[in-house]
Parts: structure tokens; sequence; C-alpha cells
């Protein structure tokens, strides 16, 4: 081990090395390559954006005012009114119309002029008032713009002399047919100030740096910013970016300064240089520090790893792979370490809420065992302890319905939602599931009021209600009694555990309060177990009283408050002993009664719900076995049964169970009346008709022994040689071969 710390350093210190600088000296060589084409790129970039937001800006600047000029003339009607006045008109509208156009003018300093021009006068209306278009100085601008009545654009630069003026001045004009949007009524011409857009696109550029030129459709110059005003096209270099405006037409050429460029991409460049070789030597003394620093605590790593003994591979091949299995060891032991811990705990917190709901009675041990386990946050000085259980109603159908996960999942939601509720209302709860349907929640009160109860009630409801609306999920909740001590929560748990013994009787009551049930008396069931026998009787002998002994017992059921086990219990019996009585008549309501036993008794979250369920299947039942015993007479019933044996006995599927299904009757109660009637079996009747057949065949036939068998129902010549041998005391050849004739008929019971 001491040999490989001190390889780790050597390893640590010249490892870098190599990559380290031949990575640097690439990058040094390939940024005297690249920085060049970079910087041009990136100047050509820059120059690109720059003349763009230039030329951008001075289109929004002229789009803005033939927008302004535009919305100007269209909402205001004044215009429309001048063009098809007549000279004479009122001068009041030309006033007011000279008036707008002075503030049109004001409002963008851009524009030089805005005048009015009537084709139907040849007048022109200016700011300074109206003129004939003979003396007006841009006569010849107006004249070829009513010749070119189409077009819609902005003008060339040009001069123009305004009215009053001697000095001309750089322009570029745009005209509007009037009426808009094509009259021919007159025009509305506008003239922006060339002088003024060179002031907005001067500031805009460095002409020491740079340069920008401005070129009209036909390649001529129109502009070259500049801040100086000095001739500077000596001094440009090469062209890097070319714009072309759509809303003028003009072309937009920029670049860099002959001699800006390398200047600057040499000054750079020896930055760079200096820069790159500082980095090395920094580097260089900084990975010389830094294996030097790092040695120390890995050092101190392997000596610490030395001195445990840890399950790790012997084949280690250096410090790293030493410490990385230590770690890995180390951290395998202490996620096993922690689940165990967690685990353990989960128990021991199980167990310690199963030994209070048992009643356990040290009280020092349960107050130290509370501290250290319980998860909820206990009061400095709790002064009682409730104990509350909720019950999922229907818990058969809900594994039905969901998967074990599933189950888990929703579980777990109402664990949260219950204890989320409890906070909310100011109580401190833990909740622990007791049993697959069951889950008990303790609650500790920090103090007890007169509204502490109703309180839990209401987080109790509130929590039944979302469940049942979110989740789909019918909750009861049995409320225990307020007790004092950990060692009294065992006598809480069981008042809500009787609490939820009486669902049933309790109706839509969602939450069961323990202290408000009356304690059991099982001398009360006797008369229940009486009246069931009459009601039983009742049904037996087709009177309808039953019906009114089985609401009562229903009543008292809810009066007395008996238990939901002793209720389905009770209930139970009378339809057993019910099925019974109904099932020597007919094995079809037998069996009815049978199979609809635990369907009426399971689900029913209400006693009236029990109460329904059961009323509707007896009155189903009643209602058969009045008209079976109503519409049948035993004795034509065995006889009409005799004579349908008599005519099918060749069928080999006839049997009680053929007979029961035929007459509506069980088949045990066939084979009684068939015995009471005839003093025989009806399996020894059926044998006495089918052998006598056969006597017959062999006799006077020359079918073989199988045909005959077929005939008189049997499958197999096997099964009819065995039992006619029974019989006859022959076998059917050797009768065939004595040529016995056959015996005379027998009627039952001679």
């Amino acid at each position: 081990m001491t040999s490989l710390q001190q390889n780790w350093y050597r390893k640590l210190l010249l490892s870098y090395f190599p990559i380290f600088l031949i990575t640097i000296t690439i990058i040094v060589f390939l940024s005297f390559i690249m920085f060049n084409e970079a910087s041009r790129e990136e100047a050509a970039k820059a120059n690109g954006i720059s003349t763009r937001f230039i030329m951008e800006d001075l289109d929004r600047s002229i789009h803005a005012i033939e927008m302004n000029v535009l919305n100007e003339v269209e909402t205001s009607s004044l215009y429309s009114s001048y063009l098809f006045s007549t000279p004479s008109s009122d001068q009041n509208l030309m006033y007011s119309l000279v008036k707008r156009l002075r503030v049109l003018q004001t409002d963008n300093d851009m524009i030089e002029s805005v005048y009015l021009y009537r084709h139907s006068d040849q007048s022109v209306l200016t700011t300074s008032g109206q003129s004939s278009l003979s003396s007006f100085p841009d006569r010849s601008f107006i004249e070829h713009a009513v010749k070119e009545h189409d077009y819609r654009g902005w003008s060339a630069v040009r001069s123009m002399t305004g009215l009053g003026e001697n000095e001309p001045k750089q322009v570029i004009s745009m005209y509007k047919n009037l009426p808009l949007p094509f009259g021919s009524q007159g025009l509305l011409v506008i003239n922006v100030s060339m002088y003024r857009l060179e002031q907005m696109i001067n500031p805009m550029t460095n002409d020491s740096v740079s340069f920008l030129n401005i070129l009209d459709s036909s390649g001529e110059l129109i502009f070259e910013a500049s801040q100086t005003g000095e001739d500077n096209r000596a001094k440009e270099g090469k062209v890097l970016t070319m714009l072309q405006s759509e809303q003028l037409g003009w072309t937009f050429e920029s670049g860099l300064r002959a001699g800006q460029l390398y200047a600057w991409v040499s000054v750079v460049s020896y930055i760079w240089v200096v820069i790159g070789f500082v980095t090395v030597v920094l580097a260089v003394i900084y990975i010389v520090y830094i294996s030097r620093r790092n040695y120390q605590p890995i050092k101190a790593m392997m000596n610490r790893i030395e001195s445990i003994q840890l399950n790790m591979p012997q084949a280690a091949k250096d410090e790293l792979s030493v410490i990385d299995s230590a770690l890995e060891s180390l951290i395998n032991r202490s996620m096993d370490y922690d689940k165990k811990q967690d685990e353990n705990l989960q128990l021991q917190r199980s167990q310690l809420f199963m030994d209070l709901i048992g009643g356990q009675k040290h009280e020092e041990e349960l107050q130290s065992r509370m501290s250290e386990l319980t998860p909820m946050a206990l009061p400095e000085q709790p002064v009682g302890y409730v104990m509350m259980l909720g019950e999922i109603n229907d818990y058969s159908g809900f594994q039905d319905v969901h998967t074990a996960r599933d189950q888990n999942v929703l579980k777990f939601a109402l664990m949260n939602v219950f204890q989320e509720l409890s906070r909310n209302a100011g109580f401190n709860s833990w909740l622990e599931w007791i049993s697959g349907s069951r889950v008990g929640i303790l609650i500790a009160l920090p103090e007890v009021k007169d509204e502490t109860r109703p309180a839990l009630i209401h987080a109790a409801e509130e929590c039944r209600g979302w469940v049942e609306e979110k989740l789909r999920l019918p909750l009861s909740f049995g409320l225990g009694s307020t007790v004092t001590g950990l060692h009294e929560i065992g006598a809480s748990y069981r008042s809500a555990s009787e609490a939820l013994g009486h669902r049933l009787v309790m109706g839509d009551h969602g939450v069961l309060v323990g202290d408000e049930l009356s304690k059991e008396d099982l001398s009360h069931l006797l008369p229940y177990l009486t009246e069931i026998s009459e009601l039983v009787k009742d049904f037996r002998l087709n009177n309808d009283g039953w019906r009114t002994r089985l609401q009562d017992m229903f009543v008292s059921f809810k009066e007395e408050r008996l238990k939901d086990d002793i209720i389905r219990s009770l209930v139970n019996s009378m339809l057993q002993l019910l099925s019974r009585e109904v099932g020597v008549l007919s094995g079809e309501l037998r069996n009815q009664l049978s199979e609809s036993k635990d369907h009426m008794l399971a689900g029913a979250a209400t006693l009236e719900e029990l109460q329904g369920r059961i009323s509707d299947q007896l009155t189903e039942t009643y209602r058969t076995y009045v008209a079976l015993s109503e519409t049948k007479s035993y004795r034509a019933m065995i006889s009409e049964m005799k004579h349908y044996i008599e005519e099918h006995f060749e069928d080999p599927d006839l049997s009680l169970k053929h007979l029961s299904d035929r007459f509506q009757i069980s088949g045990k109660y066939a084979s009684y009346l068939f015995k009471m009637e005839y003093d025989m079996k009806f399996v020894d009747f059926l044998v006495q008709l089918r052998m006598k057949r056969a006597e017959e065949l062999l006799a006077e036939t020359e079918f073989s022994i199988q045909e005959i068998a077929e005939k008189i129902g049997y499958a197999n010549a096997i099964t009819f040689g065995r039992v006619f041998k029974r019989t006859a005391g022959v076998t059917p050849g050797d009768y065939r071969k004595l040529k016995m004739k056959p015996s005379p008929g027998m009627e039952p019971g001679s």
C-alpha cells in the first residue's frame, strides 16, 4: 500500500502534462490561424447589424410619415370637401385645411412641406395659402404626378424650391390621389427633407472606423455618412454589407475603413500571445500546487482505509481503485443499515400501536416508547386521547375492483387525507392499518372542550365525503370514548370498534360514536328466534302475514341497536330455515334462495337497504311458491309422472333430475312422492319397464344384444346384460336360446 501511495503523487503530477502541453500548443497555433477570419466575420456581422438597423430605422420613419398623412386624410372630411368645392366657396374651409396642413408639417420635423393640388381649378393649397399651378414653383412635379397617376412610391432625390423661397432644397416626395384611394380630383404631395434624413443617420455612424454610402436605384451616390462633413471616400475599405430598402429603393453599402481592421487584429494578436504565455506558466504552477495539495488528503484517506477491515477486492491497481471499492462497500453497508433501521422502526411503531389498542397497562413504559417512536407531534402536556376507527364498507368489492398495488395507493391516499384534515382542525393524529379494511387513528388532545368531539366528527365527515367523492370509496368511522392515559387507549379502541359494529342500525350516520350506544344484551335474541319460526310458518302456509312479521323484526333491530354481526346471523338463520321448507316443494326455489343469500347479506350499508333486498327476494320467492302450491295436486302430479315414465322409459336421459326439471319439483321430492304413492322406487319401476320390453324384443325380433340395449335406454350391452340377468336370472343370450316367453306385465305396487 505504501508503494501505491508514492506512485499516486507522480501519476497525479505527470499525467496532466502531455495532454496539457499538446492542447495548449494546438490552441495557440489555431488561434493565430482562425482569429483573423473570426475577427473579419464578427466585424462583418456587427457592421451588417448596424447597417440594417440604420436602414430599418429610416424605413420606419418614412413609413410613419406616410401613415400619419394618410390617417389625417382618411379621418378628416375637409380634404374631400375642398376637392369638390368651387373657388367661390366659403373661405373658412380653406383656412381650416391650411391649419391642418401646418399641424401635419410641424408634427414631424422631417417633413419639408405638404401641399394639396385641386384638379378642377388647377390650384395648389400650401401652408402659406392658395396659388395657381402656373405660378407654383413645384409645378413640374405636379404635372409629372398627374401623368403618372398609378405611381404610389417615393420619388428619387430631387431639388425643390418652396413657395416664397430662393434656395432649392433636396427632398424626396410622395403623392396620393384624392379622394383615397384612387380618386382623380386632386393630389396630396408630401416632401421629406434629405438634410433632416442625413442628420438622423450621421449620429448612428462612426466615420473614423466605418463608412456608409447610400445609393439610389440607378447606383448614383445619394448620401455619404460623415460626422465631420469631410470627404472620406478616399479612405474607404472593402464593402462588407450591402442592403436594399424596399420602402425607398435605396442601396445601403457599408464596411470598415482601410487599415482599421488589420491594425485592430494585429494589436489583439499580440495581446493574445502574451495572455497565452501567461496562461501556460500559471497552469503549470497551478498543477504542481494542486497536485501537492491533493496528495495529502488522499494519503490520509488511504491510511484510514488501511486501519479498517472492509470487504474489498485484493487486486486493486492504484489508490483510486482502492478508494472506490472502499466507498462502494461503505455505501452498501450504510444503505443496508438504513433500510433495516427503517424496517425496524416501522415494526416497533406498529407493535406500539397494537400494544396501545390492546390495553397495555404500564403507563411509564408506554410514555417512554411513545416519545421515542410516535410519528405524530405530541402536545407538551396531552390531556386526553381518542381512538377513531375507519373502515371500508364493501371491502370484498374493493378487492375485486382494484389490484393489490391500487389498493395500497388508495389506502395511502386515505391516510394522507385524514392526517391533513385533522391537522387543519388542530389535532395531531397517528394512523396505522389494523387489518385489510380497518385503519386505526390515534388522536392526542392538547385540551378537552365541549366542541372537541364535534370537531373530530366534522373532520371524519369531511374525510368520508372527500374520499367517497374523489376516490369512490364508501367509508364508515367509529369514534371511541375520550381517555386520559395511554394505558386507557384500549378502552377507547373497544368503544370505537363497538360503534362500527352497529353500522347497519345507524343508517346514514357515517361517523358512529361509541358513547351513544347501549350495551349489548343477548337475552333479547330469544324472541327473534321465535319470530323467525312464526314467519317461516306463515310463509309455508301461504299466509301473507309474514310480510308484517318481517317489517316488525327490522323495526326491532333498529330500536334495540343490535350489532351488525347479530343482525346478519339472525337473517341468515331465517333464510336457511325458509330454504329447507320451500325446498321440499321445489329444488329451484331452494337454489334460488341459497344463491341469493350471500348477495343479500353482503355489501348492505344500511339496515333499510338490507331490509329492501330481503323483502324483494322473499316476495319473488313467495309468488313462485304460492303458484306451485295452488296449481298442482300431488296425486294428479304423481299420476302424470307415472304416465310420462311409461311413455319415455326408452330415453337414456330419463332420471330423477329429468323429472324434477319436467315437473318443477326437486328430485328428492319426486322420489319421495313416487315411493309414497306406489310403494316402490322410481329406479325399480324404470328397470321393470325396460326389462319387460327387452324380453319382448329378445323373443320376437332378431335384433342384436347391443341394438336391444340401445332401444331400451342403455348405452352398451354390458350394462344391459348385467341388469337383465339380475332381474330375469339368465343372460339375454341364454334367454333368446331357451326361447322363453315374456313374463306378464306388472303394475306398480302389485
